[in-house]
This record gives structure tokens, sequence and C-alpha cells, in this order.
């Protein structure tokens, strides 16, 4: 995946850390000299929490080092804290404790590797120069991405003053009690009757069959009729329910009746909406938000079935801290997807040699990393 990818491109260029010398052993107390023993204490109920410093070190790579005179325990490579949280705030800030000790492991692997292959002169290949001159294109593309969302959170107050009093509507909370009218009639399918052998000489099974020859066979309609015929029962169904809850009829009731009417098994859920804004609607259901308490909508017919709406109560957000928050995020996701509309579909690929045409990359989340296609097999 990206991340890890961009954590291998970064690691290689990554400063090798300085190699430190082993600490200086304590020294020793004076021959003869006395110590006095310490006062046992109680052990805590948990161990105390343990902390580190900028300059101490938290990874420490032993056999390897810069200077090949060092031999045994002196060879070793101390990454100290600072070092190591610089490189991590670099990679993604505020980076979780099981991404951080991932990277600790392939940071000491790469750094190893990356040093055997500059000894092998591998960083002195045409492929290397390739590959680094695209890693620096994808570094740059993503400090841009970056650049870009910071200029896209400068939201000022009074721009966002401005939005809340321009989409005031959008604003507006509503209680519904709403009731929901399937779309088709359910129709069970009929159960084949079994066949019994007629006796032979049987007056009555020839006076039955006669009688049955003579009846004229009921028209079949087709997959299609009948899905037309069931629309329009429900519909005639919705309209019936409309009329009653106009005339105050409880909605849960007339929701009950209206699943039964369906031949919808089990108990339809509570008809009661409660803080509903226009844009969590579908679109051709927003219009209700202009309802006045306790009038109710008309039939709204849609694919999913068929809905009555009858308003309870509404009223207006204030312009607090979260509708701030909200608008804001809204302002700043549209300015960034804005900014980078600009980099979207502008090259015209060859299709003899790419093969057929397929959707463009879509804009980078406003994580500022753009998307690449997951690997199978990525051991990190």
């Amino acid at each position: 995946m990206f991340r890890q990818f961009l954590v291998c491109l970064l690691l290689v260029a990554f400063v090798s850390a300085q190699t430190t010398p082993p600490p200086a052993p304590a020294p020793a107390a004076p021959q003869g000299a006395q110590t006095a023993s310490p006062a046992p204490e109680k052990a805590p109920d948990t161990p105390p929490e343990v902390k580190v410093g900028p300059d101490d070190p938290v990874i420490t790579i032993k056999g390897f080092c810069a200077d090949s005179s060092l031999q045994g325990d002196a060879c070793k490579t101390v990454i100290t804290k600072a070092q190591f949280e610089k490189l991590a705030d670099a990679l993604q800030p505020n980076m979780a404790p099981a991404m951080r000790r991932q990277l600790a492991t392939a940071y000491s692997r790469m750094l190893t590797m990356s040093t055997a292959a500059e000894k092998r002169g591998l960083d002195k290949t045409p492929h290397f120069d390739e590959a680094t001159r695209f890693a620096r294109m994808q570094i740059l593309s993503q400090e841009l991405s970056k650049s870009l969302q910071a200029e896209s959170n400068n939201v000022t107050d009074q721009e966002i003053q401005d939005y809340y009093q321009k989409n005031a509507p959008n604003y507006e909370q509503a209680t519904f009690a709403r009731i929901f009218v399937p779309h088709t009639k359910r129709v069970e399918t009929p159960a084949t009757p079994k066949k019994t052998a007629a006796k032979a000489g049987s007056s009555a099974d020839a006076s039955k069959t006669a009688t049955t020859a003579a009846k004229p066979a009921a028209k079949k309609l087709s997959p299609e009729e009948q899905q037309k015929a069931g629309e329009e029962a429900m519909k005639k169904e919705a309209n019936a329910l409309h009329a009653r809850l106009l005339k105050g009829e409880d909605p849960d009731k007339l929701a009950k009746e209206a699943y039964v009417a369906g031949g919808l098994p089990g108990t339809p859920p509570p008809t009661k909406m409660e803080k509903v804004r226009r844009p969590s609607l579908p679109a051709n259901h927003q219009s209700v938000m202009e309802l006045k308490p306790g009038e109710v909508s008309e039939v709204i017919s849609d694919p999913t079935g068929n809905y009555i709406y009858k308003l309870i109560s509404k009223e207006t957000l204030p312009l607090d801290d979260k509708i701030k928050t909200e608008i804001k995020n809204q302002l700043s996701s549209q300015r960034y997807r804005d900014a980078m509309q600009h980099f979207q579909n502008n090259a015209e690929l060859n299709d003899s040699y790419f093969g057929p045409g397929r959707m463009g990359m879509p804009i980078p989340p406003r994580g500022g990393k753009p998307p690449v296609q997951p690997r199978d097999n990525d051991p990190d």
C-alpha cells in the first residue's frame, strides 16, 4: 500500500544515525567502604511509567556501525527518540504506536540493506536514478496536497456566517411521522395441487371433469402485468391511508395496515423520525421540509416505495460551535476538491498501448496521500 511504499522511499534517503560509544561503567565503591542496605519498599501495584527523553535511544542496531574498526559490542548504531520521531512525523503526523513499531522494524532492516547496496554501487545505476526521480515526484505531489489542504482549512468566521445565512434551509431540523407503503404488493406463489388418480367408471369423477371443462379458464397474467397490477393496488392503498392520516388517525396503526396490505411479514419500524435535516432526505422528499406543523404531505412515490409525511415540529439550528465546525469542514472539503480538480483528467493516453480506457484516478483524500493500487503480498 502507498503508506508502506512511501515509508520505503523515505527511509532510503534518511540520514544514517551516528554511532555512539557504549556508556561508561558506573564507578566502583571504595574498597572497605560500607554501603547501607536500603529498607525494603513495598512493590507498587503498577510499574512506574518510564519516560523516554529526546536523546534516549529507541532503536539499537547491534553489529552495524559506520566505523569498520569497531568490533563486538562497540559496533552498534543508536537511533534516539528525537531522530525517530522526526522521521515518523515526516511520514505521518500522530502515527499510531503499532505503526511506529512497524516503522522501526522496517527502518532497521532498510538502513542495513541500503548501506550494503551502496557498497555494491547499486545507487549509481540508471535503474536507481529513475526510481529516485519517480520517488521525488511522489513526495512532492504529497507535499503539494498537504499544502493545498492547509490552504483550504483557512476559513474565516465571516465566510462561515455568510454560508450559514445563504443556506439557512439546510439548518432547519424537523420531526416527522412517516408512513411507508410498499412499492408493489407481494404475491405468494400458490403451491401446485397434488394430482389424484381418478377411479375408472366413477360417475362422480366424470361429472366433476365435465363441470371443470365447462368453466372458462382464468386469464394468466404475465410477470409484467402482475407487477403493474401490484403497483397500482399499493398506490390506491397509499391514497386511502393518506386520506385517513389527514383525518387524524394514528400513523403507527396506518403503517401496520400498509405492511399487511403489501404482504410484508413482521412489524414495520416506528413512524416517528426525529432530528431530520433537509440534506439527509432524498432529493424528491425534501419538499416536506416546507410543511407546517400538523400538515400532511402528498403521497411521494419512487422506486423504493410510497411515502406519506406528517410534520410534527420544526426548528432552526443556531450557529453554535457544532454547526460552525460542520460548515468549516464543508467549505474546506469543497475548496480542496476544487484545487485538486485542476490536476485531474488532463492526460491523453494511447489506447493502442495501454488498452481500453478506464476511469481516471480519483482525487486524493484530504489526508494528502494519492491512492494507489494495493499489493497482495506486502509483508510490511
